[in-house]
């Protein structure tokens, strides 16, 4: 009589793992569309470049001259 063992399968279809794998990239899909829409609802400010005031100060001088 020959008994025959079958090998554990490490990528198996264990349903459990697989439906909280589901879950888990279903919620972060969810947080990032959140994300996506809060940042879409804030106003924008507008942006100054790195030398922004300098070059303000700068125009407001050349009036003055």
């Amino acid at each position: 009589m020959t008994t025959t063992m079958k090998e554990p399968d490490m990528f198996g279809n264990d349903a459990e793992f697989l439906l909280s794998l589901h879950r888990t990239h279903a919620a972060e899909l969810r947080a990032e569309a959140a994300t996506d829409r809060l940042a879409r609802s804030l106003t924008r400010r507008v942006g100054r470049g790195w030398l922004g005031r300098r070059q303000q100060a700068a125009r407001s001088d050349d009036v003055r001259r």
